[in-house]
């Protein structure tokens, strides 16, 4: 795993790796740990020989001119491991004095002669005016670097009360050095009394940014080491044996370990985010937004992530000779030299609130243009038809679902599908959504025969035909595979009898999909077929609705009595059920969502916040930023998703992890915004669209498709390779 997405990206991780590897060995930590104070790396000018000081710098100055992302990547690995020395505050100097325009002390920091220290909260720091001469007082807070650094970052307050900083050469100020937390990168702190500064050493550019380059690259060191912490948790668990079995295998640890992966990934995604949006033309307010969902996400996901690690590791965890508290301590004064989570969440609610939104979009290759003519030419017509007549045009031309192969979609590729999508919301024409039939087409496609084809896929894509799906039985939910439904061969068919739940659209579909057992004799999974059925139209059907938390009767239990279902509906052969219910096609669909990155929840919440009495208050403040970050931090996964896509990659872990962390974000929103709502939200008779309808819906998303802690197993089984438990229920 890594910050970056393209092979290039991989490359300079891996060139990193193999650096760390060399030259932050278990002995070099061991030493900066076990040494009184911290001294100058022996291996920096190799470093720096690499390059890796100055990828963000540009050309003149020795830099390479890429972007702060390169950077942020190169942050990240070193971070991971662990490797002594001031590589952060050492970048956070130089990026910060580029985007001042201060080119002078640059190179030194390139070349590695220069190391930088920062402090980014004031202290008693304070500049004033004395006979027309700035000078600066006080004593700073820690200072990042401050034991071995040369240029020091500093901050202080003008004044009229403001965060200014400063940039001062070590010989001109009294440095002392500190015990720190940190054992392997060390604190300072810096003490002057009326030091006259020269020009240029109080910095023109804005406080803020100076706070968002340091908050985009310490959220990029944060999820390296919150990937350390997760990788060594999960390789622990895989091998540490208690009660006569790995420990991965318990589910209180599986679990623990897929959510530190979760916040690990959150963590990634949005420190990845931060440093393109740095690098962007867009306005200040976004990249400064970006910046402020890095530092509330990654570096609480660190520290959080770090204690979770040491809990998995047990007793060996607190000792001093693993390296675990190492990074706890590491992720923890990052977290604290940075700022409180807690006023981050607040500044991403107040921009917010204010208006600011991170627009998440893709650049797409040239050859769009050309498709987006043909495409734009071809809906056309469909501009100036109305109801089944757009919606067949629509389906006939291949629009309902470009991804499927021709003749019943375009055979579209991620471009395509993503030229089509906007396209599509340009003409203000929308294609039939087959909701059920969206799972359904794709299965028949790849399994059904050509009489099927032809009887079932045209009137999906068109809306003549609604499924619905008979799959979930009242013993086997997420344990589909245990449904006891059963299909008895017959003369001409297949006789079926058993009990569907939980089905939805079962009284307006006019056929289902639904899985049976047609062998008792073999394994749970390979016994079950796949049948087609006539909803409208089959005696032995008893459709019953079932009445739901929100008081209305979406969902459905189904009674089969000796079901007739022709062999002509049976899908593929007996036995190919299981397989068949997990069918997708190599040509996903891709997609990328419109509108809001917040979605509508925390649109809808951002709304809210605006009409409560008094004002929102600071806990509410922090609340909202915290929902709004899980919001943001969503979206990006679905955008990194969709840049895979693009580059012709299979999907990441992002797609894993959106699932379970999208549904508690939704769930959390509707919480919050039912209590904001106050009383009125306990009345009677709401409507849907309410937070309180709003607030008891969402209860199903943790159930539905998947449920959360099937979801946590599948993260920890398959991307973490926990081993499964041989005993489930023991």
């Amino acid at each position: 795993m890594t910050i970056g997405l393209s092979d290039e990206d991989r490359e300079l991780r891996d060139s990193v790796r193999g650096w760390a590897a060399r030259y932050a060995t278990p002995a070099v930590i061991r030493e900066a740990d076990e040494a009184k104070a911290e001294a100058r790396p022996e291996y920096w000018a190799s470093l720096a020989e690499l390059g890796m000081l100055g990828l963000h710098l540009p050309e003149e100055v020795g830099g390479a001119g890429f972007t702060l992302l390169e950077t942020a990547i190169v942050a990240e690995e070193l971070g991971r491991a662990m490797v002594p020395g001031p590589f952060l505050p050492t970048v956070v100097v130089s990026a910060v004095l580029n985007a001042a325009g201060h080119t002078a002390e640059l190179e030194g920091l390139v070349d590695g002669s220069t190391f930088g220290a920062v402090a980014l909260q004031p202290g008693t720091l304070a500049l004033a005016q004395a006979e027309g001469a700035t000078t600066l007082s006080g004593t700073s807070s820690l200072v990042l670097g401050g034991q071995v650094g040369d240029l020091f970052l500093l901050a202080a307050t003008d004044a009229a009360g403001d965060r200014v900083f400063v940039v001062v050469p070590r010989d001109r100020l009294t440095v002392t050095d500190l015990p720190s937390h940190d054992v392997i990168r060390r604190n300072a702190e810096v003490t002057v009394d009326g030091l006259a500064l020269a020009d240029g050493e109080v910095l023109a550019l804005d406080a803020q940014r100076v706070l968002d380059i340091a908050a985009t690259l310490f959220a990029a060191e944060a999820s390296g080491l919150a990937d350390w912490a997760t990788t060594t948790a999960a390789d622990y668990a895989r091998v540490r044996k208690q009660f006569g079995r790995v420990i991965g295998q318990f589910q209180g640890v599986k679990h623990k370990v897929a959510r530190m992966f979760g916040r690990t990934e959150q963590a990634r995604v949005t420190a990845w985010d931060a440093a393109r949006a740095l690098g962007e033309e867009v306005p200040a307010e976004e990249a400064s937004l970006a910046a402020a969902v890095a530092a509330s996400v990654a570096l609480d996901a660190a520290f959080q992530v770090s204690k979770d690690c040491i809990q998995v590791l047990g007793g060996i965890g607190y000792t001093w000779e693993h390296d675990a508290h190492l990074y706890l301590r590491r992720a923890q004064s990052l977290r604290i030299l940075l700022g409180s989570t807690g006023s981050w969440q607040q500044r991403v609610a107040e921009l917010t609130l204010a208006g600011a939104r991170r627009v998440l979009t893709v650049e797409l290759p040239a050859e769009a243009e050309r498709i987006r003519a043909d495409v734009r030419a071809e809906l056309e017509p469909a501009k100036a038809k109305t109801g089944a007549d757009r919606t067949t045009y629509l389906a006939e031309k291949g629009y309902t679902s470009p991804h499927l192969p021709a003749p019943w979609g375009k055979s579209a590729d991620a471009v395509t599908q993503l030229v089509i999508a906007e396209e599509l919301a340009a003409a203000d024409v929308k294609p039939h959504d087959m909701i059920i039939g969206n799972w359904v087409i794709p299965t028949l496609i790849a399994h059904g025969n050509a009489e099927q084809l032809d009887r079932f896929v045209p009137g999906s894509l068109r809306g003549d035909i609604v499924w619905c799906q008979l799959f979930s039985e009242p013993g086997a939910g997420s344990d589909l595979a245990s449904l006891s439904t059963k299909a008895t061969k017959v003369e001409g068919g297949w006789k079926l009898n058993g009990q569907k739940v939980w089905t939805s659209m079962a009284r307006d579909a006019h056929w289902g999909i639904c899985l049976a057992r047609t062998d008792a004799d073999v394994p749970k999974h390979k016994g079950l077929s796949y049948f087609l059925v006539d909803i409208r139209n089959s005696e032995g059907l008893d459709i019953r609705p079932l009445r739901e938390i929100t008081g209305e009767a979406l969902f459905n239990e189904v009674f089969i009595d000796d079901l007739f279902v022709p062999d002509d509906c049976l899908v593929g052969e007996p036995g190919d059920g299981w397989k068949l219910a997990r069918t997708t096609l190599a040509n996903e669909r891709v997609s990328m969502t419109g509108g809001s990155s917040l979605g509508d929840g925390g649109e809808a919440l951002v709304a809210l916040a605006d009409t409560l009495p008094g004002g929102i208050d600071a806990h509410q403040l922090t609340v909202l930023g915290q929902i709004l970050c899980d919001a943001q931090s969503g979206g990006i996964m679905g955008l990194r998703t969709t840049l895979r896509s693009l580059a012709g990659s299979q999907p990441g872990a992002e797609s894993s992890v959106a699932k379970l962390l999208g549904v508690e974000h939704i769930q959390q929103t509707w919480e919050v915004a039912m209590e904001w709502a106050g009383p009125s939200s306990l009345l009677g008779d709401q409507e849907r669209t309410s937070a309180t309808q709003m607030f008891l819906n969402s209860q199903c998303m943790s159930i539905a498709g998947g449920t959360t802690n099937v979801q946590l197993n599948i993260i920890g089984e398959r991307i973490l390779g926990l081993p499964r438990d041989p005993e489930p229920g023991k």
